[in-house]
């Protein structure tokens, strides 16, 4: 069997230290953000009431804002909800309220003083107990699949690699959930389920990467880990760009054209897609190579044939 050869030799082991650097910086950004301005949590973890609008002409946003202040919703936050004349609102908890009772007073403080027709389209309820549950079941989701894919990685690869590509998940999880803290997008249970794609998406690809190291450093005997990992990354590069690109295609399309209600997942994934392509290159393998990893690591374990050693001494 030949070692598949590829015309590309960009040596990424000369960048290391300039990627772990960036890395760090990504990393130490997105722990502040979350740390100091949080998340812009969705109503699915903090409750309270979403409702949504139609004007029968264009909304003013300023003027919906005044007249929910006017009558107690003062921390009302009021969207566009695709076109100027939807508009969604959304309140955090209202005490013991009913929804219908709150969708009410909002429709009554709305029509104060507006010449338009107002329609409620919709009106959601999340309670606190709820969202509470959500945000503990999804953390924990997230830990299980992160503590299986360790195991996963050390029985097919080694425990180097384990750590590396698990480094490499958290990674990319830490930087995703931060940009969303720094641009305060909203983070409802779409995104949870964005970033819980993003595992599988950035494994996978780091997967790819580790067989091909593996294959190499059998075939490669003389040369050294650095070397070999170059040559693997060189050798998965044209796939990993690939995969990535026509998957950015698709996700892309999905911001645009799929709705509001999907922009936050498809911006997790797009961010996770780049995010997950950076670190299959430069985080996994990194670690891997930090932790001392060699092709004796990886050799296939000989086991020695019963009546080996009287055969030796006869």
């Amino acid at each position: 069997m030949q070692i598949l050869k590829s015309n590309l030799n960009i040596h990424f082991n000369k960048y290391r230290l300039p990627a772990t650097i960036f890395s760090a910086i990504l990393l130490i950004a997105s722990i502040a953000s979350v740390s100091i301005k949080g998340l812009n949590l969705g109503l699915d973890f903090t409750g309270g009431t979403l409702i949504e609008v139609l004007y029968e002409d264009d909304a003013n946003l300023d003027s919906i804002r005044n007249q929910l202040a006017k009558s107690g919703f003062d921390r009302a936050l009021v969207q566009y909800y695709g076109t100027s004349k939807d508009v969604t609102i959304r309140l955090g908890p209202q005490g013991d309220k009913k929804a219908s009772d709150i969708g009410t007073s909002v429709l009554t403080a709305l029509r104060e003083d507006t010449p338009s027709k107002i329609t409620m389209r919709r009106i959601e309820f999340v309670g606190p107990a709820v969202g509470d549950e959500l945000a503990e079941q999804g953390g924990l989701a997230m830990l299980v699949a992160l503590i299986f894919i360790m195991f996963y990685v050390s029985v097919r690869f080694e425990w180097k690699f384990a750590l590396g590509s698990v480094a490499a998940l958290a990674h990319d999880v830490i930087i995703t959930v931060g940009m969303f803290s720094i641009l305060q997008r909203e983070f409802d249970l779409t995104v949870l389920a964005a970033i819980l794609a993003v595992i599988g998406y950035s494994l996978n690809d780091t997967i790819v990467v580790f067989d091909r190291i593996r294959e190499n450093f059998l075939k490669l005997r003389k040369s050294d880990s650095s070397k070999v990992v170059d040559i693997s990354l060189n050798q998965t590069l044209s796939r990993t760009l690939m995969t990535s690109i026509t998957t950015l295609l698709v996700l892309i399309s999905l911001f645009y054209l799929g709705g509001e209600l999907i922009h936050g997942f498809a911006m997790a994934l797009i961010m996770g897609v780049f995010i997950g392509t950076y670190s299959s290159i430069y985080v996994a393998s990194n670690v891997a190579l930090s932790l001392g990893i060699t092709k004796e690591d990886l050799m296939p374990v000989e086991v020695e044939k019963e009546g080996a050693d009287q055969d030796a001494l006869m």
